[in-house]
């Protein structure tokens, strides 16, 4: 009996103990590593299927995690987003609605509002200084595009920091904040990635955001010549540009997330790491000023031919970056937490990058500040639940001319309204069934359309959205001139 009571005393410490060391381990709040592309369009992935670049580590990446279908970034530039998912807060709550410093067309129809501070105001505190708060060690690498002077990722929770301002894949060292040496053929998207890496090294013992924000795939266009060799070697895919510098700087973004994810499981940080890749908007076709897209030296490349002007296509999307149709919008999106989101898994829920400040306070057991406003969702119950939010409504709000007039969006469910902020148009489609925007059903479908413009209009108000008004100095015959914002110094 006694031997008996003694084994039942000795198996019930042990159930106790692997209990306890089980509840350690699910209290632990997981690493975050967020790697944000620059203009990588939903299309130009193997993943979402594209049959001339090369990406099999984001491929990976996919099949060991959560891909996303219906992701969208805020903006279809790249200020607005960032700043959206710093935020928490739809661009048009934060007042930054274009590029830093923006597009100006002085002729135009319209006179377009400007971004109230060309800068994420440092009162919006950022999801970096919640979890800093909640003892996270916090790193930022790459493009900021935030603004500059005080407003610097170290002044909005970052522990440290790494910016890059664009001006090439090169030579670019004396060009971050702070600057920093490397050798002058080393290409930014390994020299990013090389201080990230050395960030993982660090802090491997406590939790950790790393936000890796490459420049890649932003133009200039450039990358290794022998990079760019292999490319242009290769098929071409009929109906797609097969731009071989293009295809070389998604395969640069791709290494980079091999390496990361190779540092993870050398450090035995991968089961406790959630991973996720995305981008800040949708892939650019042409610059809006018509000029060659390629870097300098990357011209003869292309000499006398069209390539030297386009990038890629988003088709199947409608557009293009600067655009609030599908392919200005709509981005890749894949998350890996081994033994926490679904291995192999996708997802139709109907996501927006303002959704990531509420996931990631959520899995860090973080409450938001209650003097902020967070405009997104949390995206913990589909992640580890996979469970799907498809009807939820998200919103645009871009009124500024780029490769298109200033408008507002909705989505909700299939529908998507486009609100024209130049001429009050309307445009209605079911993006499940008409991924391209082909066919308008405002006129075959009213009470939808009423229903949906109803809800747009009551966000704008909600958001105190700002509008274009009517340009008194309007020239038709100079209308599509582009000027110096009276913003830019």
């Amino acid at each position: 009996m006694k031997i008996h009571r003694l084994f039942f005393i000795v198996i019930s410490f042990f159930i106790c103990n692997a209990c306890s060391t089980k509840q350690e381990e699910s209290n632990n709040p997981p690493n975050i590593v967020f790697i944000l592309a620059d203009d990588l369009g939903w299309a130009d992935l193997p993943v979402y299927g594209n049959k001339f670049n090369e990406a099999p580590n984001i491929t990976k990446l996919a099949e060991e995690g959560m891909r996303f279908d219906n992701a969208y970034a805020a903006c279809p530039v790249c200020s607005p987003t960032r700043a959206s998912i710093q935020s928490g807060q739809y661009p048009a709550r934060v007042g930054v609605t274009d590029f830093i410093t923006g597009h100006w067309r002085p002729f135009e129809e319209v006179i377009v509002p400007k971004n109230r501070t060309q800068y994420l105001p440092l009162e919006n505190i950022t999801f970096a200084e919640k979890l800093k708060e909640a003892g996270y060690a916090t790193g930022y690498y790459g493009k900021w595009h935030l603004g500059w002077g005080d407003y610097i990722p170290t002044n909005q929770g970052y522990d440290e920091q790494v910016v890059y301002n664009g001006g090439g894949f090169f030579g670019y060292g004396q060009k971050m904040d702070p600057p920093t040496e490397f050798p002058d053929d080393k290409v930014l998207s390994e020299a990013l990635t090389d201080l990230s890496l050395s960030f993982i090294e660090r802090n491997k013992d406590k939790p950790f955001l790393l936000f890796l924000a490459h420049y890649d795939v932003h133009v200039q266009l450039d990358a290794q010549q022998e990079l760019i060799d292999e490319y242009l070697a290769k098929e071409k895919i009929e109906g797609y540009p097969s731009n071989a510098v293009y295809a070389a700087m998604i395969e640069n973004v791709d290494i980079s997330v091999g390496r990361v994810e190779a540092k993870l499981e050398e450090l035995g940080l991968a089961e406790n790491t959630m991973v996720i890749f995305f981008s800040d908007n949708g892939g650019l076709v042409s610059r809006f000023d018509k000029i060659p897209l390629l870097a300098n030296s990357k011209l003869q490349v292309y000499e006398g031919d069209t390539l030297q002007y386009i990038a890629t296509s988003n088709a199947p999307l409608r557009a293009e970056k600067g655009t609030v149709y599908e392919g200005g919008i709509r981005e890749p999106f894949i998350v890996k937490w081994p033994g926490n989101v679904a291995k192999g898994s996708l997802n139709h829920s109907v996501v927006t990058s303002v959704d990531f400040y509420p996931t990631f306070l959520e899995l860090a057991s973080v409450a938001p500040d209650h003097n902020q406003i967070l405009d997104g969702e949390s995206l913990v119950n589909i992640l580890l639940n996979s469970k799907e939010n498809y009807d939820r409504p998200i919103f645009w709000h871009y009124p500024v001319y780029h490769h298109d007039e200033p408008a507002s969006v909705v989505r909700k469910g299939d529908f998507k309204l486009i609100e024209n902020l130049v001429n009050g148009s309307l445009e209605l489609y079911n993006v499940s069934d008409d991924i391209g925007e082909t066919h308008n059903l405002t006129e075959s479908m009213p009470n939808k359309t009423t229903e949906l413009h109803e809800l747009l209009k009551a966000w704008q108000q909600e958001v105190k959205a700002e509008f274009p008004v009517p340009n008194p100095n309007f020239d038709p015959k100079r209308r599509y001139e582009w000027g110096r914002h009276p913003d830019r110094r």
